[in-house]
């Protein structure tokens, strides 16, 4: 397991070229690594031992196991609230009274959940790689370290401003997709909770604010939410046909070990989700600002590197290019030394004046 950890450092390494915004990052990069380490850590089950084991008297365990784990296990929803063992032999786990059974048929796929959530989020990223069409790295050609002969980089320079001059307003849709894509990640968080509801059974919209609710209440009166989503200890009932031909009812105890990495796993993910949901809304509240607002265009620009960028000269560069020329320029001060970005944008500043 740890050499599959290992490796997801591939996705996280720093590039030698930014093409994309940091929340678009996070959501691309750090989540996917993140529910993929979760994936893996719920399939390693030789950590917590095996995913589940059921007690049953009279009949071997091996059998019962793989039934009730292919099939699925309950809880009573009224023996969450009686009072453990007393009224109820662990949370959810008490006699029957006409109530309708909750079942659980989740807990096998929640490692392939947690994949398919991983590939959903690097979805846009995977995407933009394919529409930003190596743009970025073909203009930065080696200014992002300030380094090498001055000729040199003079020579490069000059063939950067001629190119953002020569082709004013034709980058709007290279803007435009890749707010696309930032647009894809809100859409994908969005659909990715809903979506985590209708699987956990309606449970996960409010299982971080019930965690939270839980930590105020006395410890006797708790009712724990993620007990409740991810039990620990289930019944399953497994049929039989005894020496006479009769059919034999067996109840089994069944424990399930890997619902505490579970309930952590999700616990975190909810939280995680909605710090991201908050940024994604926030950063495109931001996107169309600048779409519309010239002076936020202007002031990005300037303070891109500590104002090493003159407000006279921004306002220049804002009015003169289009939103997608400024866009371009825009990226190009995530990568291009803060000097030579000044005189790089000084020198389109002077020369689209004229």
């Amino acid at each position: 397991m740890l050499k599959l950890l290992g490796g997801l450092k591939e996705f996280v390494k720093r590039q030698p070229v930014t093409i994309d915004g940091t929340v678009f990052r996070v959501h691309v990069t750090f989540t996917t690594v993140v529910l993929l380490a979760c994936s893996i850590m719920v399939t390693a089950t030789q950590y917590v031992g095996n995913p589940i084991q059921c007690i049953v008297d009279g009949l071997p365990t091996r059998p019962v196991n793989t039934y009730c784990w292919i099939t699925s296990t309950f809880t009573m929803p009224d023996a969450f609230l009686r009072e453990q063992g007393v009224g109820a032999a662990h949370p959810g786990v008490g006699p029957e009274n006409g109530e309708p059974p909750k079942y659980y048929t989740y807990y096998q796929w929640v490692c392939f959940a947690l994949f398919f959530q991983a590939m959903l989020c690097y979805f846009p990223k995977w995407v933009w790689d394919m529409q930003e069409g190596a743009l970025m790295s073909t203009l930065v050609m080696g200014l992002q370290f300030g380094l090498g002969a001055e000729k040199e980089r003079e020579k490069q320079k000059k063939i950067l401003v001629h190119y953002m001059l020569t082709h004013i307003r034709k980058h709007t849709w290279y803007a435009v997709k890749y707010w696309m894509c930032e647009f894809m990640c809100l859409a994908n968080i969005v659909l990715q909770i809903y979506w985590m509801n209708k699987f956990f059974g309606g449970e996960f919209i409010t299982y971080g604010l019930r965690v939270i609710g839980m930590s105020t209440e006395h410890q006797d009166n708790r009712v724990d939410p993620m007990v409740f989503i991810f039990p620990r200890v289930t019944k399953c009932t497994f049929h039989k046909f005894g020496p006479s031909g009769t059919v034999q009812k067996h109840d089994s105890l069944c424990v399930l070990p890997l619902n505490i990495v579970n309930e952590k796993t999700y616990i975190f993910i909810w939280f995680w989700y909605l710090l991201l949901l908050m940024a994604l809304v926030l950063m495109l509240c931001h996107r169309v600002l600048i779409m519309y607002n010239t002076t936020a265009r202007k002031n990005a620009l300037r303070y891109r590197h500590y104002r090493l960028i003159t407000d006279d000269v921004a306002k220049a560069v804002t009015n003169k290019l289009s939103l997608g020329d400024w866009w371009v320029l825009y990226m190009l001060g995530k990568n291009i030394d803060p000097i030579i970005y000044r005189e790089v944008v000084r020198e389109i500043a002077k020369k689209a004046e004229n």
